[in-house]
Parts: C-alpha cells; structure tokens; sequence
C-alpha cells in the first residue's frame, strides 16, 4: 500500500498587526438625538464614549483591504506571499462571493485560498486558530487573517437597547511559520440554545414579504434589491442582560482554560485582549482571572465601541500602537458572542 506524504509539522505565530478605523467619529451626545438617552447612561452601562462609522460608500473589503495592507506591511511581507485569506465577519452582505477573495485579489495574494468565517463576535479568534493549524500542518506558508465589520448598515438607529452599541472597522494579522511555538491551543464552543439572545431582527425573506418593515433605507444600498427602495436591511437585536450574565460567568473559565493549554499563567500574560462588548464585561473578567496589575487590560471599546468580529484585532493594534504591549509579549485573546460562540487563545506578539 503506498504511503501518502504529509508536510513536517511546524510552529506558527502572529507575524504583523494592521487596522482600519473609519474617520467619521460618533459620540454619545449624536446617538442621543436618535434615542432617549444621555452620555452619563451609555457610559455607565458600556463604557462606549464615541464609536466609528464608515462612510456609505466604504464596504467590509475596503476596510480589510486596508487592514491587512498594512498586516502585511508590518510583517515585511505582500499579498504574493500569501496562501490564504480567512475573513471573520457578520455584516458581508452577500452571501457569495466570499469577500475574503475579493480582498484576496486587491492584495496580489491570487491564487490564495480565501474564504469567510461567520461565528459573530468569535470569527477573529477563530480565524487565528484556523491560520495556526494550516501553518503548523504546512497547508500554507502565510495566512492573512482579517475580522471586519460595517454594523452601522445593520443597526437600527431608533432601539434604545442598541444603537449605542455598534460600530464599523477592521482589524487583521499575518500568521507564519516559527521556530517555537507562538499560538497557544485554542479552546472554543458553542451553545445554539442560546441562539436567540443575539440575531437578526428580520430576515431577508421577511423584508421581501413586507417591505414596509425597517423602512428608512440604507446607506449603503441593496444591490439585490429588496421589494422596494424602502425597504430596509435586517436589523441586529440582544437580549442584554443574558448576554451580559453568559460572558461574565461563563467566559473567564474559557480564558484560564486558554491560558492552562498553553502552559503559561496569569503572572505569564502581558496584555489582556477580550471581545470589546462592554467595559464591565471586561472588568469581571479581569477580576474572576485574578490578572495582576501588570498585565495591560485593552479597552479600545471606550473610543470604538462594539465591532463585533473586528474587535479583538482592533484593540491588539491599539495596545501596540500605544507601548502597552510589549514586542514578543503574550497576549491571552478571547472572543464571544452571536451563536452563541466563544474561541480564546494565547499569541506572542509580533
């Protein structure tokens, strides 16, 4: 019986860091004249001072474009050197192409395998540990990994509960071959019990039956066109408060298990980079890992508020572009959120 070949395993880690954020900045004080609302209550409830919004003629690949332009820069490297494109997002609004090709064509990385991963706030962490794992089995020399958003088309600018919430951005890494190991295992999950707490507040299907449902239209426009041009695109929707109680309670035993596969404790870690939902998410996470005073807590959520899948990229660059993050630190990443998905691990940094 022949035997087939298989690539030597190797190590991978996270080679260069890029973002996009758009210009047009939004403070609560703007998002008060759409809801009944104040600046003291958004902050106290989410930490969120502005957010970003891009612009209507700025769409999720433009963004990645960007992002992982500058990834790629950061790394050394260019698109030709790249094998493939993994783009975490929820807010594509096509359900084909991939908007990882198209992103993939705009870099030169053709013929880069390129697809898109949809696990909600999570997609990014997952994306990196699909990018390890091709590295690590030598199925690619490089990958680009990209977590993008324009939550902006799909917030409903009048639901008190969430129009404070979302934002528009990217962020990405280039993943590459290592020496010694740079990703630590990932641990992740699901619960689609609890699917309901986080979705769409219509579906497409809907929106063609009733186009008096969501009217006011779109910024960025149809190209499929719904029933007519005011129909308006699927809002988003929560249910807050049980999603605030599944990732307090739940999600820091997600993060120790991350740091407990890599080997490596609280003492070890030097950044702390978690799904940039809500500041007091963040701060009972903080306090159920016991993180020492050391460890660097990313709270880009103050200045860019919810970005879903393009947050936890976003806040890694934000804590690098500032100093506090040291080159060749450790990072205990995590991501949760629609699905209801969760994924953490541990990088060095670049």
């Amino acid at each position: 019986m022949t035997t087939l070949k298989s690539a030597p395993i190797r190590e991978a880690r996270i080679l260069g860091v890029g973002a996009h954020r758009p210009p047009r900045v939004i403070d609560n004080e703007e998002v008060c004249t759409w809801i009944d609302s104040s600046d003291e209550w958004i902050q106290q409830r989410t930490g969120i001072r502005t957010r970003r919004w891009a612009a209507p003629d700025v769409s999720v690949v433009d963004m990645s474009e960007d992002a992982g332009a500058k990834a790629l820069a950061a790394a050394g490297l260019t698109g030709s050197d790249v094998d493939a494109v993994i783009l975490a997002t929820v807010s594509y609004p096509f359900q084909t192409p991939a908007a990882a090709a198209v992103v993939a064509h705009r870099l030169g990385a053709t013929p880069a395998a390129a697809f898109d991963v949809s696990a909600g706030c999570a997609g990014f962490c997952h994306g990196v540990a699909l990018a390890g794992d091709l590295v690590r089995a030598g199925t690619a020399r490089n990958v680009l990994v990209v977590g993008a958003e324009k939550l902006s088309d799909f917030t409903d600018q009048h639901d008190r509960s969430t129009a404070f919430l979302f934002a528009d951005g990217a962020g990405a890494v280039v993943v590459g071959a290592s020496d010694e190991p740079g990703i630590g295992p990932t641990v992740w999950g699901s619960d689609g019990g609890q699917s309901e707490l986080i979705k769409s507040k219509f579906s497409w299907l809907e929106l063609r039956q009733d186009s008096t449902v969501n009217s006011g239209g779109n910024p960025s426009g149809n190209p499929d066109a719904l029933a007519t041009e005011a129909a308006r695109w699927p809002f988003l929707e929560q249910q807050g408060q049980s999603v605030f109680r599944w990732a307090v309670w739940q999600m820091a035993p997600v993060a120790q298990a991350a740091m407990d596969a890599a080997g490596v404790t609280a003492e070890d870690i030097d950044v702390f980079v978690a799904h940039q939902a809500n500041a007091r998410i963040i701060d009972a996470m903080v306090k159920q890992l016991k993180l020492p005073e050391s460890v660097h807590v990313a709270r880009d959520i103050v200045d860019m508020g919810n970005t879903s899948a393009a947050s936890v990229p976003l806040a890694m660059e934000r804590a690098m572009a500032d100093g506090d993050a040291p080159s060749g630190g450790l990072a205990l990443l995590i991501g949760y959120g629609a699905g209801l998905s969760y994924a953490a691990q541990v990088v060095r940094l670049p």
